[in-house]
């Protein structure tokens, strides 16, 4: 939310500087005059913006900006806007429509990260409980991920980050209930294979624990002894706050925890 701030306190400085200029300068078709001047309409939607706090009528002054005045700064501007305003509105289809534009026609903008991390954003704030599909929670994780990998050193990287955790939190979550609902239906070779994408793939979540356990059982019940005590030790030292390590190698909870070890020295 502060990134977010800093961004808008930045931006809004920015028309009363342009304005002096005049939108001539920026016109590229000698022939063409615009129905309203450029800098007047991005004022108005300054001003529901920030004024009356009328996001949608402020995103549609910022559309206008951009249809009237399509090749000017003006233009380029008002399409971070018109994201931006779409996002207060909470209308997500229409803020990933313009930011996806704005960096495809701005990718070298110091704004393209912000851009970037509101189509990130408008996924993540559409994210379901976890009885519901997670599609959103995918694609969010996907724009979020842009966000760190181009911009690692922008302001918007830290709070991507966090977003990413939580939204890795939900697809897992998504899965224990999966995998809770195989076991009360005694299939034990489902629940598993949904346990199992925990413990693989969302270690770093609050549902290894809990995963671990119910796959104890499940094996219990299929009579796979082993699997069973190595998914019961790991989760006890899991609990404990400490690094699981295990006698029985050839299990494939040892090598999943093995393999998370290995990937983290490393990147550390």
């Amino acid at each position: 939310m502060r990134a977010r701030a800093n961004w808008f306190a930045a931006v809004i400085a920015v028309p009363l500087s342009l304005a002096l200029m005049g939108c001539s300068l920026f016109q590229k078709d000698e022939d063409y005059v615009p129905e309203n001047p450029a800098d007047m309409l991005y004022n108005e939607g300054l001003f529901l913006l920030n004024t009356k706090q009328d996001y949608k009528e402020a995103a549609k002054k910022f559309d206008e900006v951009d249809r009237e005045n399509p090749y000017s700064e003006w233009a380029r501007k008002a399409l971070l806007m018109s994201a931006y305003a779409y996002y207060q509105a909470e209308q997500y289809d229409e803020c990933v429509n313009s930011a996806k534009r704005y960096v495809t026609l701005h990718p070298g903008s110091p704004d393209a990260a912000y851009a970037q991390y509101l189509i990130g954003s408008s996924y993540y704030d559409q994210i379901l409980d976890v009885s519901r599909d997670q599609a959103r929670a995918d694609r969010a994780i996907d724009a979020l991920q842009e966000v760190v990998r181009k911009y690692p050193n922008s302001e918007y990287a830290i709070s991507a980050q966090k977003k990413i955790a939580m939204a890795r939190d939900q697809l897992a979550g998504k899965e224990m209930d999966v995998g809770r609902f195989y076991l009360n239906k005694r299939d034990f070779v489902g629940a598993i294979n949904r346990f199992k994408v925990v413990v693989t793939q969302y270690q770093t979540t609050r549902h290894v624990e809990e995963a671990l356990m119910r796959l104890s059982e499940c094996y219990v019940a299929l009579g796979i002894i082993d699997e069973a005590q190595t998914a019961d030790a790991y989760r006890l030292v899991k609990t404990a706050g400490g690094e699981p390590t295990t006698e029985n190698k050839g299990s494939w909870i040892s090598r999943a925890f093995q393999k998370m070890g290995l990937a983290t020295s490393q990147n550390g």
